[in-house]
């Protein structure tokens, strides 16, 4: 297939991005950028999340879960128990975070560790959100520029670091202006390619081999790739440390997470918006499953092309394709170019979401959390959109550093990365979110609750290192953040004091 041509359609693609930002983003202010004016389809929130949810990183790396290895074992489907959790976690979200953030009429969600707490949970807070979607963010992204480097770029001699910048500038351009309300449509546009991408992909690797629905998990079955629970205690995938693990991820990821709450938060009323995340968690059960049914179908398929595994490696004419590798290898090298190109234009369609949000919503948090500029009297509406739009482009400078980073890192499956980082990273705002709605206490207006939201990812850090040692071959996974949570809910107890009643 030509990198020239497949390049045609990556440029296409966002020439339309483009026209869509366009006719969304007239006439809009810096609340149409902050929350979309609270004007938001439900709808439309809810399909676009699913691009946001499962980015890059689900199209790429969750498929090539299944014939990856875990001890002497395929890991196979055990990625689903991290998706029931995820389930779980989506009904906490509506039931209990929602109502909370509609009642206070938050246009940032750590407004209310402000109006809880004060302003030094606020900021702190916020902080972390800004690490942790910078981090998780820049990771996802660099996942699909380092497919469209290896498989499209290389050949016509871009290096990587303009790859990226462009990609970055891209971003840029559409999400200057408008913000939410242009991002609402732009991820529904490109939730709809990924997910056709993926079913086109499903639907000709089984029409080729011959199989149906029911033939292709009987074959998976037989070569143990369909197995869901693992019971092994000491294990990262034992299945109740990857459902809980999975539901405070999604607590964490989604409902403490200004980029995700920012969608919803921008429907007009709480019902909507629990329709909204009700709908969404429905379907992402759906999409996981469907991927990793494609992850079975592509080790069936590169099997039946002279893939041999040797040890824990696949090898496909002398390349390892395990891992993040399968479906961009098979579907530009092995499928036809019909299929390649719909594979490039899901590949770009789950790049933007997870790129296009996490920057608007970085610097909404920016802006009115941690320089306070909607509150800003002193300015007017158009100083306002310039320090909005340097905010912005700060950011995705800080993106461009970090992509970097991870492609001096290298690792082959990003995944695993991302749900680690997370566990350090959102930790300690579940412990102070947690801390404020499950209790009447009071943190000191000082720098001790900062230290102690710094120090419990730390003391997980140190105890993750030596579980093994200390516990008898256990093995800390997905369970850090939940850990991690409750270090920082104990140590805020402990600088805390009680309600004062006034009588």
């Amino acid at each position: 297939m030509s990198p020239s041509l497949l390049f045609a359609f990556v440029i296409g693609y966002f020439l339309l991005l483009l026209a869509v930002a366009y006719g969304t983003s007239r006439n809009s202010d810096n609340d149409s950028f902050f929350i979309g004016n609270r004007k938001s389809n439900w709808m439309l929130v809810a399909f676009g999340m699913i691009g946001t949810s499962l980015s890059g990183v689900t199209f790429v790396s969750v498929p090539g879960t299944v014939g990856d290895f875990a001890g002497d074992s395929s890991k196979a489907f055990t990625y689903f128990q991290v998706v029931i959790g995820y389930f779980i976690g989506y009904f906490i979200i509506a039931f209990i975070l929602l109502p909370l953030y509609y009642h206070l009429q938050l246009k940032s969600i750590y407004h209310y560790l402000q109006t809880r707490f004060g302003k030094t949970a606020y900021k702190t807070g916020s902080l972390f959100f800004i690490i942790s979607r910078t981090v998780g963010a820049t990771a996802r992204l660099y996942l699909v520029i380092n497919v469209l480097q290896i498989f499209i770029l290389d050949a016509i001699g871009v290096p990587f670091f303009v790859t990226a910048m462009v990609i970055l500038l891209m971003i840029l351009l559409y999400t200057f202006e408008g913000g939410v309300k242009t991002i609402v449509y732009t991820d529904t546009l490109q939730t709809t390619f990924m997910l056709a991408g993926m079913i086109v992909c499903i639907l000709y690797i089984m029409t080729h081999m011959g199989l149906s629905l029911r033939s292709t998990m009987e074959t998976l079955s037989v070569k143990r790739l369909t197995h869901i629970f693992n019971i092994d205690i000491n294990s990262k995938a034992f299945f109740l440390k990857q459902i809980v693990g999975g539901m405070f991820i999604t607590i964490g990821m989604t409902g403490l997470d200004q980029e995700m709450m920012q969608k919803n938060i921008s429907v007009k009323n709480l019902h909507d918006s629990q329709k909204n995340m009700i709908s969404f968690s429905v379907i992402l059960v759906v999409v996981n499953f469907l991927f990793l049914l494609l992850g079975g179908l592509l080790y069936l398929y590169a099997l039946g092309h002279g893939a041999s595994y040797s040890g824990h490696q696949l090898i496909l004419h002398g390349n390892n394709i395990i891992g993040d590798d399968i479906f961009p290898d098979t579907a530009l090298h092995y499928l036809p170019k019909a299929i390649s190109i719909i594979f490039i234009i899901g590949l770009i369609s789950a790049l933007f979401p997870s790129a296009d949000g996490a920057l608007t919503a970085l610097t909404s948090s920016f802006c009115i959390d941690m320089i306070g500029l909607t509150k800003n009297s002193d300015l007017t509406e158009q100083q306002k959109r310039k320090r909005r739009m340097v905010v912005h482009f700060s950011f995705a400078v800080v993106f461009l550093v970090c992509i970097l980073v991870f492609k001096w890192i290298n690792n082959k499956s990003i995944i695993n990365i991302i749900l680690d980082l997370a566990g350090y990273t959102y930790g300690p705002l579940l412990g102070l979110f947690s801390f404020g709605i499950f209790t009447r206490r009071l943190l000191p207006e000082s720098w001790k609750t900062t230290t102690v939201c710094l120090a419990a990812p730390a003391l997980c850090y140190f105890l993750s290192a030596n579980a093994a040692r200390w516990f008898g071959g256990y093995q800390i996974g997905i369970e850090l953040l939940l850990i991690d949570g409750i270090l920082t809910f104990a140590g805020l107890f402990i600088i805390s004091k009680k309600r004062v009643s006034v009588n």
